[in-house]
Order: structure tokens, then sequence, then C-alpha cells
């Protein structure tokens, strides 16, 4: 028995070795606007291979969240999804899954009536959460990856 579970471990670990993606030479990484004279510390969007991958989004207009709730947040929240991926030769299409947090949960039936109308071929995979605090005390994020160059 410890043989199998010893060669079995090793089979695993040659297959994650083997199979396990080193950054790819046409990975490129786009910074993320700077904000005043502030340059964040991540990149709005990273393109490996035919996957772009983008960072959370909530819904600024401006510089700051707008007003309206979790409906409006929601709204300028994809829309500012939509023209990132625009900027990436993408669309909503694209998108394959998405991540997002809630200030409040019990927003999620709002948040979801709005979310919906983004995606007209299909609904990306999907987690969403509860979190204590977002970025400028907005009441959504949501990041996406989407696979291009198909």
């Amino acid at each position: 028995m410890k043989l199998a579970l010893r060669h079995s471990l090793i089979a695993f670990a040659t297959t994650f070795v083997l199979f396990t993606p080193a950054l790819a030479a046409d990975t490129e990484f786009f910074p993320a606007a700077p904000v005043g004279n502030i340059s964040p510390p991540f990149s709005e969007a990273v393109r490996a291979g035919n996957m772009l991958y983008l960072a959370g989004a909530i819904g600024v207009d401006g510089g700051k969240v707008v007003a309206g709730g979790i409906k409006a947040e929601t709204k300028q929240t994809m829309d500012n999804i939509g023209a990132n991926l625009a900027r990436h030769h993408a669309s909503f299409d694209d998108v394959v899954q998405c991540t997002v947090a809630l200030a409040d949960i019990a927003e999620w039936p709002a948040f979801n009536e709005v979310y919906k109308g983004y995606f007209k071929k299909h609904y990306p995979a999907r987690m969403a959460f509860a979190a204590s605090g977002l970025a400028l005390n907005a009441r959504v994020e949501v990041q996406c990856n989407a696979m291009i160059g198909k």
C-alpha cells in the first residue's frame, strides 16, 4: 500500500511540474491608469496566451463611486468592465469567469438583476461573497477573466 501511494505521489508531482505553465513569453501586463500622480500597484489587465485577466472593478466615474445604491453601482461597475474589455479587443461574450464581492450579501438579488443584462450569449462561471469593506466604500467589486483570440 505504501509503495502504491508513493508511486501515486511521484506521478502527481511529475505531472504538476511538467504541465504547470511558466510565465509565457507572450504574456503582456497593462498598467492601471494613474490616479492623480499615483500609479496603482497592479495591472488593469494581464494577457497570458489566450486568457485576459482583468483587475477588479468598482462603480466609479470621475474617481468617485456613483450615487444611487447597488443597482447604480453595479451598472457603472459593469460599464467599467466593458470599457476595459473593449480596450483589449474583447467583450462580455468572451468572459468565462467572474468573482463578485458585495458589501452586503442581501443585495445579491438586486446585483444579479443588473449583472445578467450584460451577458447575451452565456453566463460565465461565477463566485460571489460578502466582504467587510471594499475600496472607496463601494457596495460591489467584480473581477472577470476572458478567453480571447479563439
